[in-house]
């Protein structure tokens, strides 16, 4: 399928990964089929969140043609670069990967660091393994320093009316840098729209300042239920969500919880990009105005101490 032909809301999977829901695999994979039937057909995941198992069921019931599908590693090498690929064709049961990015870049320094991955996945995207190829970040400076660069194609960084989750600026600051990256040919896949569940007090023009903004492609948006679903999509179309909907939205927000058998080892605290995280009397304690619930200090966690619920 083509990008030209890619809903404007894609499916963002990461609320449906181990890190943040229990649900069955058969409940995951409906989920996912009830939003390709109400018209989503772009699918966003990562290999972080140990979820490919549930594209293997989509795609016993979705012909693989009709669907796009994102992911991304921490490819730093050539190596890794295969491992990636690699777990990602096989988990997913695809021969092929529409969209492949490099994960949390923060800037052309990062970019450099991984580079000899780059090099490999543009040989995935020679040979029709991949593509297109791009970077996730919640850094403006990323979005800046990569607007120019030809190995890119989408850049899918995070962009709402707050700037909640941009580690190094504010969202005049991304906007800036997005717009440089749209005068250079670049496609926006935007993320966190409703700065990870902060915005939900009016949850339908938080959205709709992604939805509607001519910077942005495409916004990826978590969701865990049909409600969810159903209500992102009367937005986006212009209708009038049902009051009911936007109740259950609001009834229904998540947060960081951390486990009373953590024992402060302080790897979480180092992977949080937004500083939301602090070591206190021995234990993880969790700053919720500063979490925007991305779950990867989760993987961090040797202990499994840390959800979202």
């Amino acid at each position: 399928m083509d990008l030209k032909e890619a809903s404007k809301i894609c499916y963002g999977t990461l609320a449906l990964s181990p890190l943040q829901c229990e649900y069955s695999l058969e409940r995951k994979a409906e989920l996912l089929l009830y939003g390709y039937e109400r018209g989503m057909n772009f699918f966003d995941t990562a290999e972080l969140y140990d979820n490919y198992d549930i594209f293997s069921e989509l795609l016993k019931k979705v012909d693989r043609e009709d669907i796009i599908i994102s992911t991304k590693s921490y490819a730093w090498s050539e190596e890794t670069a295969e491992k990636s690929i690699e777990k990602a064709l096989k988990e997913m049961d695809t021969a092929y990967i529409d969209i492949f990015m490099l994960h949390e870049q923060e800037s052309i320094h990062t970019f450099r660091g991984h580079y000899d991955a780059v090099k490999r996945l543009l040989k995935y995207k020679e040979d029709g393994i991949i593509r297109h190829f791009g970077i996730s970040t919640h850094f403006h400076s990323a979005v800046r320093d990569l607007a120019d660069k030809d190995e890119i194609e989408i850049i899918h960084p995070i962009f709402n009316r707050k700037g909640l989750g941009i580690v190094d600026g504010t969202i005049d600051d991304m906007t800036e840098s997005i717009n440089l990256a749209k005068q250079n040919g670049k496609k926006i896949l935007s993320m966190k729209p409703l700065g990870g569940g902060h915005l939900t007090e009016a949850p339908a023009d938080a959205l709709k300042f992604s939805f509607e903004s001519p910077l942005v492609d495409w916004t990826a948006v978590g969701m865990r239920y049909e409600e969810e679903i159903d209500f992102n999509l009367a937005v986006l179309n212009n209708e009038d969500p049902e009051g009911f909907l936007e109740d259950s939205i609001n009834n229904k927000k998540r947060k960081l919880k951390i486990a009373y058998w953590c024992t402060g080892c302080g790897n979480c605290v180092e992977r949080c990009q937004q500083g939301a995280l602090k070591i206190t009397d021995g234990k993880c304690i969790v700053d919720s105005d500063k979490c925007v619930l991305c779950s990867y200090c989760a993987s961090a966690c040797d202990e499994f101490c840390i959800k979202i619920v």
